[in-house]
């Protein structure tokens, strides 16, 4: 008979020594280089630590820190990349250090806990899987023939998959509808902040970027991060119930167009246009999503800044008087829509002469325009998977949205389905999918609509386990 209490073998020797493994070489690596440090970097190294702690012990606080610093961390450049595709340094942002130290943390859990595995089993990890692949055998034979610096291509393939870890990551740890409701208003508050100091930047002139980007800060990177967040607010305003949440989420949506329009974006202004086509595609009650649509339209063309009517007029104006400048059905574009257009000319040139693997990642000149940039970049093949990964994405939102009943689930799903579209448009004129500020979110967003149906069912079996208890012990939940 069974000793009471008896809950199976205890850990092993390895799981038991494991922690001091990790923790003691961790421990005399700060011991040894404090006294060489400057306290800049030292406090750098001790926060490293105590964020390993915290992903170690509580990766829901961890995913709470990646959400908020998305946006909010602030990023720098640590190289020059000259050569490279991206016609700037390699930055980093606190959201790598958080993401590989997270990394780490759950590589110990791991081994601490055979039972956790490193990644759970979707519908997208064989398409990232092969997009990666790609990326790497690419870059790998560009190496080989000197067309790529290995260094520099391995941190961008590196950078390329952190942002798609954040997706393992999601469907790794969320497990119930309250975790899915914290994070939902993560990324409100996030994005609520984001706009704040989007906002605060107006009166200083010019174009506004995300916070803390520096001096050389990316508009397009913002336009398509606030096309997403709109595109999500206007999800859940369709799907939500609660009449002060919906206005609450419609003054978020209306809010966070300010600084969306103060970018002067014009591959976001496509991008959010795109997104409402999708929206009145989507909505089954088609007149007064078009309501919906013709309202926030009227709010563009009444409230729109000089700076967004001047940007969208100066793609058909700046060059009219020029001879250099291309033209596309009698008009003549200003210069930068002439630079993309020459670009993609040159690379419907170049990929022939690499038309399976392409350059390698970074082994082309500079490039705006993500399909144009994979193509040259990975070759035939690498477009042929990247299409093959967006239609498994998209196949994947729309189950969900179909199998939805609970209001927040099918609103978050269905905003984050039009943000899809939106950003699929606002990779015409940008490299959309490789920028992290839109991709984590991005991920993130994706592993939760991945997770909605495992997270119903959990709920229906604690309802179920709830009215079994009731139905056993009903004089206790009388007395309740």
């Amino acid at each position: 008979m069974a000793q009471r209490g008896t809950k199976g073998p205890g850990p092993t020797p390895l799981q038991l020594a494991l922690p001091l493994v990790i923790v003691l070489p961790m421990c005399v690596a700060f011991g040894w280089l404090l006294p060489h440090l400057s306290p800049t970097k030292a406090l750098a190294f001790f926060s490293a630590i105590i964020m390993f702690l915290i992903c170690l012990f509580s990766t829901q606080t961890a995913l709470y820190i990646i959400i908020f610093s998305m946006l909010l961390g602030p990023e720098f450049v640590v190289g020059s990349t000259s050569g490279a595709s991206l016609g700037r340094g390699v930055t980093l942002r606190v959201n790598d250090f958080v993401l590989v130290v997270m990394g780490f943390s759950w590589l110990a859990k791991m081994a601490i806990n055979k039972q956790l595995g490193l990644f759970r089993h979707t519908p997208l990890n064989g398409p990232i899987a092969a997009y990666t692949m790609v990326c790497v055998a690419a870059s790998g034979l560009g190496a080989m023939m000197g067309r790529v610096d290995l260094k520099t291509s391995f941190f961008y393939v590196l950078k390329y998959f952190e942002y798609m870890f954040v997706y393992f990551m999601v469907v790794n740890h969320l497990r119930t509808p309250k975790q899915f409701k914290g994070f939902v208003v993560a990324f409100i508050v996030t994005c609520v902040i984001a706009s704040l100091v989007g906002v605060a930047q107006i009166p200083g002139g010019g174009r506004i970027t995300a916070p803390f980007e520096g001096a050389k800060g990316e508009p397009n990177t913002f336009g398509g991060y606030l096309v997403f967040m709109i595109a999500i607010f206007m999800g859940l305003v369709w799907h939500l119930r609660q009449t002060q949440v919906r206005a609450g989420l419609v003054g978020c949506a209306l809010f966070a167009l300010v600084p969306l329009l103060y970018t002067g974006s014009r591959g976001s202004y496509l991008g959010l246009a795109v997104s409402m086509l999708a929206f009145l595609a989507l909505t089954p009650r088609k007149a007064a999503s078009a309501l919906v649509v013709a309202g926030f339209i009227a709010v563009l063309l009444l409230g729109a800044p000089e700076i967004a009517k001047r940007r969208i007029e100066h793609t058909f104006t700046q060059g009219a008087q020029r001879t250099d400048v291309e033209e596309v059905m009698g008009v003549k574009l200003d210069t930068s829509s002439s630079a993309r257009l020459r670009s993609w000319r040159y690379v419907a040139r170049d990929w022939l002469k690499k038309p399976l693997l392409g350059y390698g990642v970074t082994g082309y000149r500079f490039l705006d325009g993500q399909y144009f940039r994979i193509l040259v970049e990975t070759g035939l093949v690498g477009l042929v998977v990247f299409i093959f990964l967006m239609t498994r994405v998209w196949r994947v939102l729309h189950g969900v949205y179909n199998r939805c009943r609970y209001g927040v689930h099918k609103g978050w799903t269905m905003g984050v389905m039009i943000g899809f579209v939106g950003l699929l448009a606002h990779g015409i004129s940008a490299n959309t999918f490789i920028i992290g500020r839109i991709m984590e979110p991005f991920w993130f967003a994706v592993g939760m609509v991945v997770m909605i149906p495992a997270i119903m069912e959990t709920a229906v079996e604690e309802r179920r386990a709830a009215q079994a208890a009731e139905a056993a012990h009903p004089q206790d939940a009388e007395r309740g």
